[in-house]
């Protein structure tokens, strides 16, 4: 049993948190919890753990000697140079996948929906590199995995079964990638995809990146998939553009679709592109998951691993101003991000997973906005980062 004592959850007033079995057992009123081994709070603020809704953590080359971006800066160029590339230095590798997931834990994040590349290069040794790599850091980071067909679906004629094998040996989601634009073929991505979900009962997370009507019409397609299925509330669209860039009646029809269907978004507020239509979002239910995504990779030379900090980039694109706005999407970033990972519950309350970060800070958009240094993390009950440091 061990109490975190004199914390003060969302900025509330202070209390003591008792963590048993990897657990928050129960949260009293500071000062009220039973002796036992205890480790003082001093009156910091509390956060849930942030969970980090779209990452790649199978791709980095952290840890390594620096790599410099090459490739055209194009998604198929992008796609080319990293096949090109990867073998030359190691990648999918334990190592690095461990460095970027204790980056996670340095900055509060302790639960993440990880991509993995599964491809016919690779097959499926991304998926036990990251499993091996959770293992190593005793599953501090909860992990859930989307097999992910980077290269391609139906182009590359063998991935669809090396997709299934994978749901078949755990992966919690099937991926997809730009069914237009990179398979040029979206009817036979989309119906070989929802197949495996629907007879592996698993879910689907779809990379799409195409803007405008194109990206529209996909949604269209994996809407009405969706419904004819019946995996309501087991599709995420990751990135989704396009969303941002039709207007008027045409987007208020599609996130009337989406919520009905409970299909969620994942983004990692990229401040190149549209923002999303985020009070629609909002109003209508619509869930919505923060990333990184990929961290120091043969895509990009950028990343940190910091959620908080992606939490911040999305207020900024969208223009949240005021406390109310500026505290939702630190939510985004934990409490509102527990089924992407599959969880019932995730915050500061009795029943949860004891997931605790503590920040100094005067109040959550305080916290947001200067994205402090995490002081304390509990992950799983465990005290993972102590004065800002590493202690696993």
């Amino acid at each position: 049993m061990l109490t975190l004592t004199n914390v003060r959850p969302w900025g509330g007033d202070p209390v003591d948190v008792v963590i048993s079995d990897g657990l928050i057992a129960e949260v009293v009123p500071a000062g009220s919890a039973a002796p036992g081994e205890r480790v003082d709070g001093r009156g910091l603020l509390a956060l849930p753990g942030l969970i980090n809704a779209h990452a790649h953590v199978d791709k980095s080359w952290w840890g390594q000697p620096w790599v410099s971006a090459g490739g055209e800066g194009t998604t198929q160029g992008r796609i080319a140079h990293e096949r090109a590339e990867r073998d030359k230095y190691g990648i999918p590798n334990v190592d690095s996948t461990v460095a970027v997931l204790r980056e996670f834990l340095r900055h509060g994040t302790t639960a993440t929906r990880t991509h993995v590349d599964v491809d016919l290069g690779v097959g499926l040794r991304g998926i036990e590199t990251v499993r091996a790599a959770a293992a190593a850091l005793g599953g501090a980071v909860d992990v859930e995995i989307v097999a992910f067909p980077q290269d391609g679906v139906v182009r590359r004629p063998g991935v669809l079964k090396l997709l299934d094998d994978a749901a078949a040996a755990g992966a919690t989601h099937v991926g997809g990638i730009d069914p237009a634009s990179i398979d040029r073929d979206p009817v036979a991505q989309l119906d070989g995809l929802f197949e495996i979900a629907e007879r592996r009962g698993v879910g689907l997370d779809i990379h799409l990146h195409d803007g405008g009507e194109l990206g529209a019409f996909q949604y269209e397609l994996i809407i009405d998939r969706t419904r004819r299925t019946g995996l309501h509330g087991k599709v995420t669209i990751s990135h989704g553009f396009a969303l941002g860039e039709v207007t008027g009646s045409r987007q208020a029809d599609l996130l009337d679709q989406l919520r009905e269907l409970g299909i969620t978004w994942a983004t990692v507020a990229p401040v190149r592109y549209a923002p999303l239509p985020w009070r629609g979002m909002r109003e209508r239910g619509i869930g919505i998951g923060l990333g990184t995504d990929g961290i120091r990779d043969l895509w990009s030379p950028y990343g940190d691993g910091d959620v908080l900090r992606i939490a911040l980039g999305f207020a900024r694109l969208h223009g949240l101003r005021d406390d109310e706005d500026l505290t939702w999407a630190v939510e985004l970033a934990t409490t509102s991000a527990a089924g992407f990972v599959h969880r019932d519950t995730h915050g500061i309350v009795a029943g949860a997973r004891a997931d605790i970060v503590l920040v100094d800070a005067e109040n959550v958009p305080d916290a947001l906005v200067r994205a402090p240094r995490r002081l304390l993390v509990v992950a799983g009950g465990r005290v993972v980062v102590r004065d800002g440091e590493l202690v696993v």
